[in-house]
């Protein structure tokens, strides 16, 4: 893992070079590559745009707009940032100008270059050919996180019961998967077969969302509000928050909801789990509420519904957004299936 801030960065310790096994379960995943990239591809829009009515897919090799970030060194390698690995050269550097979806790029990587190993910078300028299709779904599974992430959660104030997933429980406030190095979940699960612990599980997003979606993101008082509304209208004593609130902020939530939960590592624990492995924790434990509600478009939430959907809960428990304070009602997220 490069050096990437996470945006909830707390750990003051190292952060270059963090092997990918930290997080995630590897066995499926293999290992290629070395620190020569043979070519890399500098992905572009138009320089002439395009003009209303007359979209086409395309893809062309065209000089640059913007001048690379890359540099050739002595020996004629490019140097240029990836990801904190100053070991890491590539031996070509070219710009392609692209419109259109991911698939377009496959005829250049599989019929127009010889490389071995190459790099898709700036690849935001692809668009999805089909998001939350079979092709996503039968890689998801492989997406397992290690288990001593899985295992953690708060140790007090959080009360769990067995769930009826056939692929893990929870039990005495800790999510545990089975005796493998790491879980992934093949068969077709029913919708509503799983119920999750006995309490709500809540994503509250804050800082940028504040002003950068502040119609869709609620006040303190606002979303605590809602949060004592779900409690009382599913019978549920116990919330655990996962929220990237400032500290002040924090303290008002904590005075708002006194009985809120969250995870809340010590040095120890941050050192050993890292920034991202406290947020998969977090995901974690709202992927086994019995009724979770997030934040809208928050990438976060959407991981939640993947996890609570793989797990086979009820979609009216999983796909729930906080409504802005002005709004009486508001869009709640889409459903996406799992395509077996």
């Amino acid at each position: 893992i490069g050096t990437v801030p996470h945006p909830r960065r707390r750990w003051p310790g190292r952060r270059r070079g963090l092997p990918w096994s930290l997080p995630h379960c590897l066995p499926r995943s293999p290992e290629s590559g070395g620190p020569f990239i043979d070519q890399v591809y500098v992905l572009q829009s138009y320089a002439e745009g395009w003009r209303p009515g007359t979209w086409e897919e395309k893809v062309d090799a065209r000089p640059c707009i913007a001048p690379p970030l890359y540099t050739q060194d002595k020996h004629e390698y490019y140097r240029g940032w990836f990801w904190g690995y100053e070991e890491t050269r590539g031996l070509n550097v070219s710009c392609l100008s692209v419109q259109g979806s991911a698939s377009i790029i496959a005829p250049v990587l599989l019929r127009n270059t010889s490389a071995r190993s190459v790099m898709l910078d700036r690849a935001e300028n692809l668009l999805h050919d089909h998001y939350g299709g079979k092709e996503y779904w039968d890689v998801r599974p492989s997406m397992a996180f290690e288990r001593h992430l899985a295992s953690a959660s708060p140790s007090e104030g959080l009360t769990c019961v067995p769930s009826a997933s056939p692929a893990l429980h929870l039990d005495a406030g800790t999510a545990r998967r089975p005796a493998s190095a790491c879980l992934v979940l093949l068969c077709q699960v029913k919708l509503g077969s799983s119920r999750g612990g006995p309490y709500l599980g809540v994503h509250l997003r804050r800082k940028d969302f504040i002003w950068g979606h502040r119609e869709d993101v609620p006040s303190l008082e606002g979303a605590v509000r809602k949060i004592r509304s779900l409690m009382e209208q599913h019978g549920l004593q116990q919330v655990f928050v996962a929220t990237d609130a400032a500290p002040a902020e924090h303290e008002l939530l904590r005075r708002l909801l006194p009985e809120m939960v969250r995870f809340e590592p010590t040095w120890g624990e941050l050192e050993l789990y890292k920034d991202g492995g406290v947020a998969i924790i977090d995901q974690w434990v709202c992927a086994h509420a019995r009724f979770f509600i997030g934040t809208s478009v928050s990438t976060f939430s959407f991981r939640i519904h993947e996890e609570r959907e793989i797990l086979g809960l009820d979609p009216r428990t999983t796909y729930n957004r906080f409504c802005g304070d002005q709004e009486a009602a508001c869009e709640q997220p889409t459903h996406w299936k799992v395509a077996y």
